[in-house]
């Protein structure tokens, strides 16, 4: 691990999942960074949207959640979810929190250093935007259906995703790509967590002019439901590289390979799989196999 300390990461999607990849990546520090998705309506972020406006909130919170390292009063508040009857019912306070530094006009990054400042959080997390914006995709019926939530229950296919409407990627998620040594997609929900980043022009250019970078998309480790669940692997990364400009993706990661994938994508196989949640990603192997990406030829299979 110390010989890649100095190495900048940069992981890319929304709260599970990308919480779980920095969780891996604290041993970098400053030098990770989490650019996370910022159109959820669901929940307690959708119901703080719909009365107060702003961005979505809940993924940012569930990264920082995953990266406390030592818990404390203000963590603990941070995490605390109401309960009973009344509308606080299923809020959270880091929600309200985050929300409240909004409408006091502070700026989304600035309110993320303050809460990460607070709960001693080294690894840098970064809005995808900050100004609201929401999913919306269009079906194969010609209909397009709007939201995060609409979209995941979606029972048609999908012929392309969008935002509405269009907002400008955050300044720091802009440096942060054209620094990075290695650029992550995944785990998380394909859909409504790893593409809405990538459907922002300036991310999806950043991340094609960095050809330094090592762009690796990590896969899930149970079948996604909806739309998303219905796509191979193979459309995914189609995908990916269609919104990053043509950039094609180095590396995919995961436990079973894929007989039918073409052979223009190298395939690194490992096992991720945490022993007591086998639908979750453990976090010493994602680090192990992050690492590992950085002497690994892109050329030739890996099987471990």
């Amino acid at each position: 691990m110390d010989a890649y300390k100095n190495k900048k990461i940069v992981a890319i999607g929304g709260g599970h999942g990308l919480g779980r990849m920095l969780a891996a990546l604290k041993g970098f520090g400053s030098n990770a960074t989490g650019i996370v998705t910022t159109t959820d309506n669901g929940g307690s972020t959708g119901r703080i949207r719909d009365c107060q406006g702003g961005i979505a909130w809940g993924d940012t919170r569930n990264c920082i959640n995953q990266l406390i390292t030592d818990p404390s009063i203000e963590s603990i508040m941070f995490e605390y979810r109401f309960k009973g009857a009344g509308e606080l019912d299923g809020h959270n306070l880091g929600n309200l929190m985050l929300t409240a530094l909004d409408n006091l006009s502070v700026r989304p990054m600035e309110a993320i250093q303050l809460i990460r400042k607070m709960l001693k959080v080294e690894v840098n997390i970064v809005p995808m935007s900050e100004h609201p914006s929401d999913l919306k995709a269009l079906a194969t019926n010609g209909k397009w259906t709007h939201g995060e939530t609409s979209v995941d229950e979606m029972e048609e296919d999908l012929l392309r995703l969008d935002l509405e409407p269009n907002v400008p990627a955050t300044h720091e998620a802009i440096v942060a790509i054209n620094e990075a040594d290695c650029i992550i997609l995944g785990p998380g929900s394909f859909l409504t967590s790893i593409m809405p980043p990538l459907l922002l022009t300036e991310i999806g250019h950043a991340i094609r002019d960095n050809q330094r970078a090592k762009l690796i998309f990590i896969e899930n480790l149970s079948p996604e439901y909806g739309p998303a669940g219905r796509m191979d692997i193979q459309q995914q990364l189609e995908w990916c590289e269609r919104a990053c400009s043509g950039r094609q993706i180095d590396t995919l990661i995961g436990e079973k390979k894929h007989d039918d994938l073409d052979s223009k994508w190298h395939f690194y196989q490992a096992d991720l799989a945490s022993a007591n949640r086998d639908w979750r990603h453990d976090r010493d192997k994602l680090m192990d196999v992050i690492i590992a990406q950085f002497d690994e030829p892109v050329s030739s299979q890996s099987i471990k």
